[in-house]
């Protein structure tokens, strides 16, 4: 087969993985010179922890498992089963923890509840003052700004001229040739199942077209299915210089046991009731996860902002709250801040669905929406796509 994927970021990056691995030649279309959008923007974390339950965890681990083995192929993604530690100061916080340890699906999520001795013994870096800590042992990291890049060498190398990414071009038009909509193309029927049409007037035929297009919304996408039930979130975050030592897990703190749904319980209840977050966390809808980078700086973060339309500034009281619980935990300052930015992701507007997966022509397909978990999913999401469209 031919295969024509739309979007450089890693969600298409997968999808192009796939469809090498299987045998197929892929052409990959990107409208940036590189892709700039969350798969850049992100902390890198393949983050198995707050997933829940069902598909959503089942999806996220058997990502896990095919980071660490394309891990193994490409050492350039900086794969490493760091897992994570998210501490806990109050009993109503440590109550959470229980909770999720007596999931039925704790183990497969790796959980262990730790001392903050034993917390410390994994990640010597944690010298603030806590109680204890929620260990995840299936988390893991890469390295986000530079994955793509080292995904796509690998396929040059492996793919013996089948793998061609073109960047700086911008998909017009699709259509679906199976039912002869490719007229205005100037395509005869016949001519493969689907084509697209990118900015610089050239055409390309192929077997099946994949249109991963993350947080772009508009143009194309709206004019091919104009409700589409994904909507926007910002966030901003932060990196650090290098700390100076190493941050040997990620870390989180208990207020994302207030975002992710791995926590829903009756003592995040009694946690959300009788624990107020601190104003400017509510505000925001802000928790703290952070992770070190490969060259020992920190990113840190983050917001969640979903009311559009979004400011085109980033704020600086979440940023100081951020970085206070971060120091708070380290139990020494961060190294000076070299970097902010914020950045624009895709969710379904049903938050339980994994992805927007959408036959939106004959031939062309449209995933999108996996919401914070593109990261973590996107190589078990480009591996659902492939088998259900029988490559």
């Amino acid at each position: 087969m031919r295969v024509i994927v739309v979007g450089g970021g890693v969600v298409g990056t997968m999808h192009a993985w796939q469809a090498v691995e299987r045998g197929h030649e892929v052409v990959q279309i990107e409208r940036e010179a590189e892709a700039r959008g969350a798969s850049l923007r992100n902390f890198g974390q393949i983050w198995v922890s707050g997933r829940a339950g069902g598909e959503e965890l089942d999806t996220a681990l058997r990502a896990r498992e095919l980071w660490e083995r394309i891990g193994a192929e490409v050492p350039g993604l900086g794969f490493r089963a760091n897992g994570s530690l998210t501490p806990v100061r109050t009993a109503r916080e440590l109550a959470v923890a229980e909770a999720a340890l007596a999931r039925p699906d704790a183990a497969a999520r790796g959980y262990k509840l730790l001392t903050a001795a034993e917390a410390r013994e994994i990640n010597p870096a944690l010298r603030g003052a806590f109680e204890a800590a929620l260990w995840c042992e299936r988390d893991a990291a890469v390295e986000p700004r530079t994955a793509q890049l080292h995904l796509r060498e690998a396929l040059r190398t492996r793919a013996a001229g089948r793998y061609t990414f073109l960047a700086g071009r911008e998909v017009r038009e699709v259509a679906g040739l199976g039912a002869n909509l490719g007229a205005n193309l100037g395509l005869a029927p016949g001519t493969g199942t689907a084509a697209v049409r990118d900015d610089h007037g050239d055409v390309h035929r192929a077997d099946a077209v994949v249109l991963a297009t993350g947080a772009w919304l508009s143009g194309l996408v709206r004019e091919l299915v104009p409700d589409l039930p994904v909507r926007r979130v910002r966030l901003q975050m932060m990196q650090t210089d290098p700390l100076g030592e190493p941050l040997t897990t990620s870390v989180a703190d208990a207020d994302s046991f207030r975002y992710y749904p791995a926590y829903k319980s009756p003592a995040l209840d009694t946690l959300n009731a009788e624990q107020a977050q601190a104003p400017i966390a509510a505000e925001h809808k802000m928790q703290l996860l952070m992770v070190q980078r490969r060259d020992g700086g920190l990113t840190i973060g983050d917001t969640h902002e979903y009311e559009h339309p979004f400011a085109f500034d980033t704020l600086e009281d979440p940023y100081e709250h951020v970085a206070a619980v971060a120091e708070s935990f380290l139990g020494r300052p961060l190294p000076r801040i070299r970097h902010r930015w914020a950045g624009v992701y895709a969710q379904c507007a049903d938050t339980t669905r994994v992805v927007h997966r959408q036959q939106v022509a004959d031939g062309v397909w449209l995933v999108t929406g996996p919401g914070g978990r593109g990261m973590t999913c996107s190589p078990a999401i480009a591996e659902t796509t492939a088998n259900e469209l029988g490559w």
